[in-house]
């Protein structure tokens, strides 16, 4: 990849709109720079004011419509909508809004392969960073996950690695990955995306602007360009695809040709053996050796909070899947889910505005029970009346659930929600479930 020149902002009147870990390391990058920025956020004390340095003026509690009408340059937190009636002014004024993700790509001199999608996109993004380490490669891993990818620029990498959310697209215009993914789209954000899921399905496909290699899902059209499959395409899938998994015999194929057996992965699931499959073409279309790729998929043992087993005792499995923070992502942990016993499936949260019924055929059997929890357990429990229970919070719901379990049974947090009605964060809810399930198995 060409290596992109570095971009001088000397002269102009900088505004970060948003702080937290993201916008502390948009003031540190300016600065560095010579360039004092102003900042401000609506939250009266937003995370990291106190890590300011003495220099910056800080506007809290609303945003300074003069400031950002005095901006040569805005760079917007993905939190914050570009629709925002003082974000929309400035634009109409002609001033340049972009986020970090933007910043970074000027500056990035290595390929980065980017990964976006409504589920999936941490676990494939922490793989092809493991396949790039098995490789002994000098890798970078970031944006939505982990480290700000302004922070990567700060040590020497061969490959950049990012996890990108449609928010950070919006404002990203000069991304060149080597490869680039849109591993599924299903209804996410919906406040967030008035005109519903094409809007948020327009907003992840800016991903595959100037992208050597797309990897797309071939189950999944709607991860494909806006102009349909073209040559730059790779696929991955069950039973089709460039890139998939046989079924009936358990293995990874690349081509026709058999290169893994989904037993020797420490990930299990259906979901995760495309995540795999995905992983493991970002990897090939970005150099990686394939004996390190696989090597990777034979150890990596996921992430946490996402189709963890985090307790087994007397035969009954509590997996904590807090992750799932959308519908399209309890589908996928329910997907091809067999077990001996019930399975007590934990719903709830706060659902974005999303339409849950796609839910239904995954809740069909007769070894299932719901215990629906949280701003929208009402709505989750009307999926199926017959055996919802609806219960306040997570913890009740566990107390009810665990005098009732036989080895066999599986207690799984799959919320299909945002934790933020009742928690801080999706790892504080999973956190609790983990020790709940610690104090009630």
């Amino acid at each position: 990849m060409a290596e992109r020149l570095m971009t001088e902002y000397g002269n102009k009147k900088v505004v970060i709109v948003g702080l937290g870990l993201t916008g502390l390391s948009c003031v540190d990058f300016f600065i560095t720079r010579g360039v004092i920025p102003r900042v401000m956020d609506t939250r009266t004390v937003p995370p990291g004011s106190d890590k300011l340095p003495d220099n910056v003026e800080c506007h809290t509690g609303s945003l300074n419509q003069q400031w950002l009408m005095e901006a040569d340059l805005i760079v917007a937190s993905p939190g914050v909508a570009l629709a925002t009636p003082e974000l929309q002014a400035a634009a109409e004024a002609g001033i340049e809004i972009i986020g970090d993700i933007e910043l970074f790509c000027r500056e990035a001199t290595a390929p980065i392969v980017a990964i976006t999608g409504s589920n999936g996109k941490s676990t494939v993004t922490t793989l092809v960073g493991e396949m790039a380490k098995a490789a002994g490669w000098q890798v970078g891993v970031g944006g939505n996950i982990g480290v700000p990818a302004l922070a990567l620029l700060k040590q020497p990498c061969q490959l950049y690695v990012l996890e990108l959310s449609s928010f950070q697209l919006e404002t990203t215009h000069s991304l060149q990955a080597v490869a680039a993914t849109v591993l599924n789209v299903t209804e996410d954000h919906m406040v967030r995306y008035p005109q519903g899921l094409s809007q948020y399905r327009a907003a992840k496909l800016r991903i595959y602007d100037q992208a050597k290699v797309c990897v797309v899902n071939e189950q999944d059209a709607l991860t494909f360009p806006e102009t349909g499959k073209d040559s730059r395409c790779i696929s991955f899938g069950v039973d089709s695809g460039d890139y998939q998994l046989d079924s009936e015999h358990q293995q990874l194929l690349i081509n026709q040709q058999p290169v893994l057996g989904i037993q020797e992965m420490q990930l299990a699931g259906l979901h995760n053996y495309t995540n795999g499959l995905a992983a493991l073409a970002l990897a090939d279309a970005a150099g990686i050796p394939r004996t390190a790729s696989l090597q990777a998929l034979r150890t990596c043992a996921g992430l946490e909070h996402r189709f963890q087993v985090i307790h087994m005792r007397k035969g009954v499995r509590w997996v904590n899947d807090s992750k799932a923070t959308n519908v399209g992502s309890t589908q996928a942990a329910l997907s091809g889910l067999k077990l001996a016993g019930t399975l007590y499936l934990l719903l709830g949260g706060d659902g974005k505005a999303a339409d849950f019924t796609p839910l239904k055929p995954y809740i069909s059997g007769d070894h299932i029970r719901l215990y629906c929890f949280g701003r929208d357990g009402g709505l989750l429990a009307q999926l199926r009346p017959d055996i919802s229970t609806r219960t306040e919070t997570l913890e009740q719901a566990m107390k009810e659930i665990a005098p009732k379990l036989v080895s066999g049974d599986m207690v799984l947090l799959s919320p299909a929600c945002a934790s933020f009605d009742q928690f801080n964060s999706f790892e504080h809810r999973g956190h609790e479930f983990a020790r709940l399930a610690e104090e009630l198995g």
